[in-house]
């Protein structure tokens, strides 16, 4: 006969040891839906300490299904849920930062809150999503990028997803994707909504043993760095930029949020596929910011400018499209 647990009261901060019992709670089934419910939605609006951001990580790495990866292999995404529905920047970073020969092992979902997730635009490019999955730790090693497709590796995630769709605000499961990569990544340039919220991710990441991140912001609550103005930056370990940047710092010229708006999976992957064969565009402008901070996490770029001048150059000779096909017949 199972036994439900009761979760502990969220009104003030867990330690990390009752954080650690309840999140195991929570995946393994053992404490009820309503009682789940409840929790998030206190913890949420009381606000999250990293303490707690860092255990419901461990938990579900705990149970994910991992896969190998090669050394030095990062992974680039957002938290999601910035309400800009933009062009999939990060998805087109993956693609960019690889060619440049930095293996990336990209985590991410379908659309949730936006009109087309990193799959559904992978998918629309001719990706096949279940090939992909099922070769993912071969095309990491092979080719030096894969997918892992979330619901594929989170299967304790499975009973968490009506929750929070009943629940229909942010909790911290909002949180989640960049912090449990199933390649174990230990090198990552992670987006986040909130700019406000980026030191205490970052406090999550170093209690969690990474080697070297960035967590950024725009300041218009953009889950990436952003191309119109200033955006805060969060370092990691082994990793340093400025508290605060703009696309100046990396030798690059603004553009609004508008200019780089997306749409469904369609419209997203055209732009995608002109950005590949080196159309010049705000949306390029917005991809050579964010890659560039993700080969200075990676260690092959020493500054700003100098990482937006190899994502370039992997654009211009056609290094970031010829890998998308290769990708896409592996």
């Amino acid at each position: 006969m199972s036994v439900t647990v009761l979760l502990p009261n969220p009104s003030t901060p867990l330690s990390r040891e009752s954080a650690r019992a309840a999140f195991a709670d929570i995946l393994d089934a053992r404490a009820s839906e309503d009682a789940i419910a409840t929790f998030l939605t206190d913890l949420s609006r009381r606000g999250e300490t990293s303490i707690e951001i860092a255990e419901a990580a461990r938990a579900l790495r705990d149970r994910m299904i991992p896969i190998d990866a090669p050394a030095g292999a990062i992974d680039v995404c957002g938290t999601g849920g910035d309400g800009h529905h933009t062009l999939n920047v990060s998805t087109a970073v993956a693609l960019v930062v690889a060619a440049c020969g930095i293996p990336v092992a990209k985590h991410g979902n379908r659309a949730a809150s936006s009109k087309a997730g990193a799959a559904d635009t992978l998918e629309m490019l001719g990706l096949d999503m279940d090939r992909a999955g099922a070769t993912a730790e071969a095309s990491l090693r092979d080719i030096g990028i894969a997918f892992l497709f979330a619901a594929n590796h989170h299967p304790a995630m499975k009973r968490i997803t009506p929750i929070r769709r009943r629940i229909a605000t942010r909790t911290i499961f909002n949180l989640m994707g960049p912090l449990a990569n199933p390649a174990r990544v230990t090198r990552q340039l992670i987006g986040i909504a909130r700019p406000d919220y980026a030191a205490l991710y970052a406090e999550a990441l170093e209690q969690l043993g990474t080697e070297a991140a960035f967590v950024v912001s725009g300041e218009e609550g953009l889950d990436e760095l952003s191309g119109a103005g200033h955006s805060v930056i969060a370092s990691v370990g082994a990793a340093k930029l400025p508290r605060r940047v703009t696309p100046e710092d990396a030798g690059l010229v603004r553009h609004s949020i508008d200019a780089i708006r997306g749409g469904d999976p369609a419209h997203n992957a055209d732009a995608l596929r002109r950005l590949l064969k080196g159309e010049r565009s705000a949306y390029r402008e917005a991809v050579l910011l964010n890659a560039a901070a993700a080969l200075v996490v990676a260690g092959h770029s020493p500054t700003l400018v100098d990482g937006a001048v190899s994502a370039a150059t992997a654009l211009d000779d056609g290094s970031a499209d010829a890998l998308l096909a290769r990708w896409i017949a592996y």
